[in-house]
Formats: structure tokens, sequence, C-alpha cells
């Protein structure tokens, strides 16, 4: 593998400036198709990105690295707070163009993750942010997947710049309530969050249907509105914070002529962050129970049509009166259940409150979400495959909406067995409780709440297990890439 011979200075700065990255897990696939170029280096796949690999061993889809971990702010939860003794660096737009290209050239990655602390101002750094892209895009001629995290309180210009940029966007919410976010980053607040959220959602909303495609980037499963909107306290309908308001072409061009030049509306340039935005909640850190979070999450799919949520397993970087223990971890199976649930408020028609309740607010560790609710509505139990709806059928575990709309189209020619079911993907293990062909059972078994949840909980020991023991695992380093 051929090495990378780095300029004096700069792999100390990507050692640190990497390493500061790794606690921002919006990472994945791009959601981009777009074609190679002429006169322009690299494309975009929106099926997945190549891997690449963070200072401590974390895979890693994109060379994802922050700008500067010199920060102005006092987050208690972030290993950059201002108080912290940590080393500091800060890259130029050149070098991080250098390092994006030639990593680029030689494999390693798709694309750039970029985000950065607070340096001097939320405006200073989001235009120092605008530079990079601007001169990645348009000096180095990069066409490749960048994603690229916003600065709360910066300007719509420079906001609006960085959309029509990067391919996606992001506005980190760091914590699921207005009370979390006031104890622990004194320095932001949910209005410099959610206001430029919904300005982004609108943009992108326009921009798709100017180029004749849905304004919905990504509607969430069975997408109902809440009996009230959890973050100002109002019907969920009404958006309060920023009304209709829209980040414009003429915003970004306040920051640069140059960008009129480049978002011309030729082979897809010029759509506005056409991989959607997506935001990142820490788990953990503050005591909000996985209804709150779910909530918050539903909340944020229905109001600001977000691509994704990702969620973060509280790491004690830092000791505070207002923090956990230095001792503390956060489950990392409590944060997987937090993404099973998070694909059955997208894809599976579920409504947070039909996942848990004021009585059981937080997911059972021994087994997945969809198993949990079913069980606790066992007497809608068993259902018929040649006859139930595909509604019910995605509630059934072991069915996925592939596997619930193959049933639908195959039932129409014949009458289906289990072996049918096994060939067209259905995870049997799991669903053979809860389903009968032609009124008959896989095994003769009891409908039994308890019988049932012991089977399961055996079935997800393994998997469990697994999950707990992640960080017993290392993977490669940049030393692997002849990167010191």
């Amino acid at each position: 593998m051929e090495e990378i011979v780095l300029a004096p200075g700069i792999g100390a700065k990507l050692k640190i400036l990497a390493d500061a990255a790794k606690y921002d897990v919006a990472c994945t696939s791009s959601g981009v198709d777009r074609k190679g170029k002429k006169g322009y280096l690299g494309n975009s796949a929106a099926c997945g990105i190549c891997h690449s690999f963070s200072a401590d061993g974390r895979c890693i889809s994109l060379l994802k690295i922050l700008l500067s971990n010199h920060c102005v702010y006092d987050c208690k939860y972030c290993v950059n707070r201002a108080a912290n003794d940590v080393p500091r660096a800060t890259f130029t737009p050149e070098e991080i163009c250098e390092l994006t290209t030639e990593f680029y050239k030689r494999n390693y990655i798709e694309g750039l993750f970029l985000s950065s602390a607070v340096i001097k101002n939320p405006n200073y750094t989001m235009e120092k942010m605008c530079e990079t892209l601007l001169m990645l895009r348009y000096t180095y001629k990069f066409n490749g997947y960048i994603h690229v995290k916003t600065i709360p309180g910066a300007d719509d210009s420079l906001i609006s710049a960085c959309g029509f940029l990067a391919d996606r966007i992001s506005v980190n919410m760091e914590l699921p309530t207005r009370e979390s976010l006031k104890s622990l980053a004194p320095n932001k607040t949910f209005e410099t969050i959610l206001t430029p959220m919904e300005k982004i959602s609108n943009t992108i909303a326009g921009n798709r249907l100017m180029l004749g495609k849905s304004a919905k980037m990504e509607r969430a499963g069975g997408n109902r509105y809440l009996p009230g909107n959890i973050f100002t306290g109002e019907g969920s309908k009404k958006k309060s914070l920023a009304g209709k308001g829209r980040l414009l072409l003429s915003d970004a061009c306040q920051f640069s002529d140059k960008i009129a030049t480049l978002v011309k509306k030729e082979d897809g340039v010029g759509d506005f962050a056409p991989a959607g935005q997506s935001t990142q909640m820490i788990i953990g850190a503050t005591g909000e129970t996985d209804l709150t979070l779910i909530k918050t999450t539903q909340e944020l799919y229905t109001n600001y049509d977000l691509k994704r949520v990702f969620y973060s397993a509280y790491v004690p970087v830092n000791e505070d009166p207002l923090l956990p223990g230095k001792d503390f971890r956060t489950p990392l199976l409590r944060e997987h259940r937090l993404y099973q649930a998070d694909f059955l408020l997208r894809f599976y028609g579920f409504n947070a409150d039909e996942l848990l309740s004021e009585e059981k607010p937080m997911f059972d560790d021994r087994i997945d979400p969809k198993c949990d609710w079913a069980i606790r509505h066992i007497a809608d139990f068993p259902v018929e495959v040649q006859t139930a709806p595909y509604d019910m059928l995605l509630r059934v575990p072991g069915l996925g909406p592939k596997s619930a709309m193959r049933i639908v189209n195959a039932r129409r020619y014949g009458t289906l067995s289990f072996d049918i079911l096994k060939k067209i993907g259905v995870v049997l293990k799991r669903a053979h409780y809860f389903i009968t062909c032609n009124g008959k059972l896989m095994y003769n078994i009891p409908i039994d709440a308890d019988y049932i949840t012991g089977q399961l909980t055996a079935i997800n020991s393994k998997e469990n297990w697994q999950i707990q023991q992640q960080n017993n695992y290392t993977q490669m380093t940049f030393a692997d890439f002849g990167i010191g």
C-alpha cells in the first residue's frame, strides 16, 4: 500500500483532530449518486462509501476530522471544552484540501466529514469551513461526497453557502431537552439549533420541488404529529421558531461570488444538501428516559424531515458535578435499542407512544423493541399471512418492509407455506411465534407472553453479548497506512 508523506506538522495535527472527531457518530452512506466529471476529482455513490480509520482505530466511512479543536465554548460533556487542558490544533483550508485529495487518490476514502469546535465565534468558524469547502470544490475540483457540521448561531449566509457546497449538512442537537442543554451546554440554546434546522429543511424541500422531486427527503413510516410540540409546548402543526424561513442562493453569494459560478444547474451540481440533513443526540449524559429520546426523535423526523438521527452513547471524558461519574458507561445495548426503535419510527409505521409509555419508559435490554411491542400486544397475534394487511405484517417480528411486500405479492398467486416464507426472507426464528399459515402455527406452542419472552430472550442473548463486548475489539489505525 502506497505510503502518504505528510508535510511537517500536518501529521501531528491529523492525529489530534481525527481523534477529537471520533465522538461524532453521524457518519453513514452518502445517499447521493453523482457521476465523475471531466476535470474534477472523484464521484459519490449512494450505496455506501469505502472506509478509513480514525487515530484510535475506529472504522469510519470518510476522512472524519475537525477544522479545529480550539473552542471558546465550555460544554461540560465535550473533550474540547475551553476549560480542558488538551493538545490543540487547527488546520488551514489548504491542509484539509491536500489531505482529502491525497487520501482520495489512494482510495482510502470517498469523501470528507468536516466539523469544528467554535474558534473565536460561530461566524468566524463557519467562514473558515466555507472557505475550505469552496477551495475543495472550486480549486481542487473535488466532486466527492462532503458532509459538514454547521455551527449553531452562525449567519444564514454562511449556512446557505455550506448547503450549496456540501452533500449533507447537520446541526447537532446534542441533548434531547431544553433543560439538559441549558445545564450542560450553557453557550447553546434550542433556538440556535432548531431555527437553522428548520430553515435547512425548508430549503431542501424547496430545492427538491424546483428539480421536480418530492419535497420530502425521507418521510418517517406512520409519520404522525404528537399532541404537542415537545420543543415549544405548542401544537406541533405550528412551526413557531422560524416560520417559513429559507436559506437562499443570494445568501450564499454574500459569502463569495464563486459560489454563484459553482452552483449552476448542471450535472446535479447546485442542489442544496441533496443527501439531506442529520443530527446527533448524546444519550446517558443526563437522566432522560428512552421515551423522551424517541419522542424527540419522532418530533425531529415529523417537523424537520431529517434524513437520520444518530445516537452517541455518552463517554466520560470530563469530570463535573453535573455529569455522571468517571466510571460510568452508557451501555452500548441501550444505544442499539434506540437505533432499532428509530427504524421502527421511520420504516414500520410505529409511533413513539406505542413503543414506550410513562409506565414503561425504558426499552427492555433482553429483546428488541419490536418483539417487546408484539409480546405486550399478544392478544393481536397470531396473524394469518394469507389475509393480514401489509401494515399488520410490518408489525410482526422477523418481517421487514421487503419481506412483507413479498408476502402480499406472493399470496395473490397461491397458498403460502413456512418453507416459502423462509425463501422470501422471513426470519422464522422470531416470526413463527406470531404468524399462522392457513390457520396453522409452525410448531405446536402456546401463544403465551411469558413463554415467548423466554424463547426470544434466549435467541437474542448471543447478539446482546456481542454488542456489550464491542469495546474489546481493535481496528486498524493510521499507522497501518504509514501515517504516524
